[in-house]
């Protein structure tokens, strides 16, 4: 069974970051192993919620995991709250990283052309940083484009442009770089990916659905990461991340009792687990 560890906040209620992370990638018949950078009572959209931050915590557990010869088959990266997490994990990946291990970026930090608060461009170079060192990174405009210090254009671009950012991104020196959130010209709404090695740019698209909710992105991560650890190449893995993530909106909006801080992933697991062979 692949091992892989997800560094990620943990909401006690709110479904996105580990409390989506874990769940569906076990789920895909792949151990995941855990490694908090904070514990919140709830995500931050709701009105009060608690906040304990475990930067502390990460180097103590990373050297008690060296101690124990514990390694992984991935490293997957989600929402990161400080200069420190980013540099501590730029340490993480250089100390557990073996030849065949995958690093896996998501720089969650803004959406819609807007940095998420608390963040800012000096967070954002910063993040890029990590990039730097991954496999894949995950971004989305927003996140690109302030890693890049472009301007963020919104919706007003081509495939061209995407592929002109792509570029870039693995100009940082990711191995590969995919963004997420794209919108193809007949409306639908997918990724498109850059392999630099092979100079090949690929897309995918899917149904986009009228309608926002928090930790959708941890969820498509999730999926790419549990994906690529059942043998998908990068391009497959993403093809399930999309229509997976679909699935869970349309089961949430068939849903009149639904939840409101979060999508009804765990009603569509049977679809992903399908879609994996497994079931």
């Amino acid at each position: 069974m692949k091992r892989i560890v997800t560094i990620q906040d943990i909401s006690c209620v709110g479904k996105c970051s580990l409390t989506v992370a874990l769940p569906i990638i076990s789920a895909m018949g792949v151990e995941t192993t855990i490694l908090p950078t904070a514990v919140l009572s709830t995500h931050t959209q709701f009105k009060n919620f608690t906040f304990h931050d475990l930067t502390g915590e990460i180097t103590p557990i990373s050297e008690a995991w060296k101690k124990e010869q514990i390694d992984f088959d991935a490293i997957y990266t989600g929402y990161l709250g400080s200069f420190e997490q980013i540099h501590l994990m730029i340490d993480f990946f250089r100390e557990h990283k073996k030849a065949d291990t995958i690093t896996i970026v998501d720089p969650a930090m803004g959406d819609n052309g807007i940095l998420y608060k608390g963040f800012d461009v000096a967070f954002a170079r910063e993040m890029a940083k990590l990039c730097a060192e991954a496999d894949v990174i995950l971004p989305n405009l927003t996140e690109a484009s302030y890693m890049l210090d472009i301007p963020y254009v919104g919706s007003d671009y081509d495939e061209d442009y995407i592929r002109r950012v792509l570029k870039q991104l693995t100009g940082l020196g990711a191995k590969s770089a995919v963004i997420t959130g794209v919108k193809a010209a007949d409306g639908r709404i997918g990724v498109m990916g850059y392999l630099p090695d092979e100079d090949r740019y690929f897309s995918y698209y899917n149904t986009h659905l009228p309608v926002s909710f928090h930790g959708t992105g941890d969820i498509f991560s999730s999926t790419t990461v549990g994906a690529m650890m059942n043998g998908l190449s990068l391009e497959d893995a993403l093809r399930v991340a999309v229509d997976y993530t679909l699935e869970c909106i349309r089961l949430t909006m068939e849903n009149e009792n639904h939840r409101f801080y979060g999508v009804d992933f765990e009603a569509a697991v049977p679809y992903l687990l399908k879609r994996l062979g497994k079931v």
